[in-house]
C-alpha cells in the first residue's frame, strides 16, 4: 500500500507542478501531458485505497479511508476534465488534495469505521461521496469566483489579465452545483428506500444536514433559473451548502474517531 501511496503523491505532485508552473503563463500548462501525470496518481491512489476499503467480502469505511476516497473522487473528475474545462485555476489545488488524500493513508492512524456489504447501502453511500466530491470541485471554483470579484471591484485586474473572465468561472460554478444537486438527490432517496434507520438514533443528524443542504442548493438553483442571482449570494449559497454536508458526513465521526479514539 505505501508503495502506491507514495507514487500517488509523486504523480499529483508532478501533475501540480506541471499545472501551476504554467498556470499564468499566455499559452498555459500542457494539459495532456498534466492529464498523463495525474492519470498515474490517480491510477496509483485507487491501487493503495481498494484494499483499504474492501476488507473482508465487505466495505470498510473509516474517516482516513472516507476523505481519501472523496479525494480520488476529486482528482479522478479533474483528471478526465482537464482537457476540456475551460477554467482550470483550480485544478492545482485539487491536487494538493490528492497528495493529502494519499499521504493520510499513510500517516494517520486506521480507526475501526464502518463495515457495510449491503449492496444497497453501498448505493447511497457511494452516490453521497460522489455528491460531496462534486460539491467541493464548486466550493474551489467559489472561492475563486470570490477572488476575481474583489479584485475587479479593487480595480486590481488589467485587461490583458491571466485569470480567467468572471462569467466563466460563475458558469462552471453552476454546472458543478447542478451536477451535484442531482448525485445528492439520488443519495436522499437511495436513504430513504433502502435505509430503515435513515432518522434513527445516530443517524438523524446526518439526514438533517443533508436535507439541509439539499434545500440550500436547490434554493440557489431555483434563484439562479427564476430571477438571477448575485455573486454574492452564490458564493454564500456554494460555502453554506458544503458546509452542512461536512458536517453531515464527517462531523460525528470526526469526533468520534480523533478525539474520543
Amino acid at each position: 500500500m505505501e508503495f502506491f501511496a507514495i507514487s500517488a503523491i509523486i504523480g499529483y505532485g508532478l501533475a501540480f507542478y506541471l499545472v501551476a508552473s504554467k498556470l499564468l503563463h499566455p499559452q498555459g500548462p500542457n494539459r495532456k501531458l498534466a492529464a498523463m501525470v495525474g492519470a498515474v496518481g490517480v491510477l496509483s491512489h485507487g491501487a493503495a485505497l481498494v484494499p483499504q476499503i474492501l476488507e473482508n467480502g465487505a466495505q470498510h469505511y473509516s474517516l482516513v479511508n472516507t476523505a481519501s476516497m472523496v479525494m480520488l473522487m476529486i482528482t479522478t473528475a479533474i483528471t478526465l476534465m482537464l482537457t476540456r474545462i475551460k477554467v482550470i485555476v483550480v485544478v492545482p489545488a485539487v491536487y494538493i488534495c490528492g497528495i493529502f488524500g494519499a499521504a493520510g493513508m499513510v500517516l494517520l492512524p486506521q480507526n475501526e469505521g464502518y463495515l457495510f456489504n449491503d449492496p444497497a447501502l453501498f448505493t447511497h453511500v457511494g452516490t453521497s461521496l460522489l455528491a460531496y466530491s462534486v460539491f467541493l470541485i464548486a466550493a474551489l471554483y467559489a472561492i475563486q469566483l470570490a477572488s476575481i470579484n474583489r479584485r475587479l471591484k479593487d480595480r486590481k485586474l488589467m485587461l490583458e489579465s491571466p485569470l480567467p473572465p468572471l462569467m466563466t468561472v460563475e458558469k462552471q460554478l453552476y454546472h458543478f452545483v447542478m451536477i451535484g444537486f442531482v448525485l445528492l438527490s439520488l443519495s436522499l432517496l437511495t436513504g430513504f428506500v433502502f435505509l430503515e434507520g435513515f432518522f434513527g438514533s445516530g443517524q438523524a443528524h446526518k439526514a438533517i444536514f443533508a436535507i439541509a443542504a439539499w434545500l440550500v442548493y436547490g434554493t440557489m438553483l431555483l434563484r439562479h433559473r427564476t430571477q438571477g442571482i448575485r455573486i454574492r449570494s452564490a458564493i454564500i449559497y456554494s460555502m453554506s451548502g458544503v458546509t452542512l454536508l461536512t458536517l453531515a458526513y464527517f462531523g460525528n465521526r470526526l469526533v468520534r474517531e480523533l478525539f474520543i479514539g
